[in-house]
């Protein structure tokens, strides 16, 4: 069975390793990009490179931004005394979109996961306990993936930052177990963040 010129099939390889990309999707993908302009193909390519170098991550929340620290960092109209703590940059994204939360963020950058190899120390809750610690946070709300990952690392959370004096909430139930909060809709995200309640 003939298969696809080693160009294309390495072009399908490299698409199939980024997330949610499958083997069909990728082959599809690829195919699109074969049949585009060399101009379409350029576009695409140099936006990828200009991403990569213009975007850096908030040296306050761990979010992506451009300018450091990011315009969430830096709003004033935000209250610094709330912090909400996410696994990743797109859960940031997704509590944005419901419009209801007016404190700060912080990125863990992924949750703890011994078979992983993933301890405290792979995660930023160092700079986490700095932020609480420095500043006068009052609450900090717990917003992980309702994932085995994610309450084991809002248990861990939860029981040294309770020593700090802080009130500690995570979000309420709506959420599906084992979901990603970037993929939970607006008013169910917005409802789980309204709602929480204390760890």
């Amino acid at each position: 069975m003939a298969g696809f010129p080693p160009a294309l099939d390495r072009l399908v390889q490299t698409l199939g390793r980024l997330p949610g990309i499958g083997r069909k999707s990728a082959t599809r993908i690829a195919l699109k990009l074969v049949s585009s302009s060399e101009a379409e193909c350029r576009e695409l390519a140099d936006s990828i490179v200009d991403a990569r170098s213009r975007t850096v991550r908030c040296s306050e929340c761990g979010s992506f931004t451009e300018d450091d620290p990011c315009s969430i960092c830096t709003d004033t109209r935000r209250d610094p005394s709330v912090i909400c703590v996410v696994e990743r940059a797109s859960d940031v994204l997704a509590l944005e979109r419901t419009g209801r939360f007016r404190g700060r963020y912080h990125v863990l950058g992924g949750v703890l996961s011994p078979l992983d190899g993933i301890g405290p120390e792979n995660l930023r809750i160092d700079s986490l306990l700095a932020r609480v610690t420095s500043r006068q946070v009052t609450e900090v709300i717990l917003a992980l993936n309702p994932t085995a990952e994610g309450e084991a690392t809002a248990l861990y959370l939860a029981r040294i930052l309770g020593s700090r004096g802080v009130t500690v909430s995570k979000l309420a139930s709506g959420l599906p177990v084992g979901g990603d909060l970037d993929l939970a809709d607006e008013l169910t995200l917005g409802t789980a963040l309204e709602e929480r309640r204390a760890f």
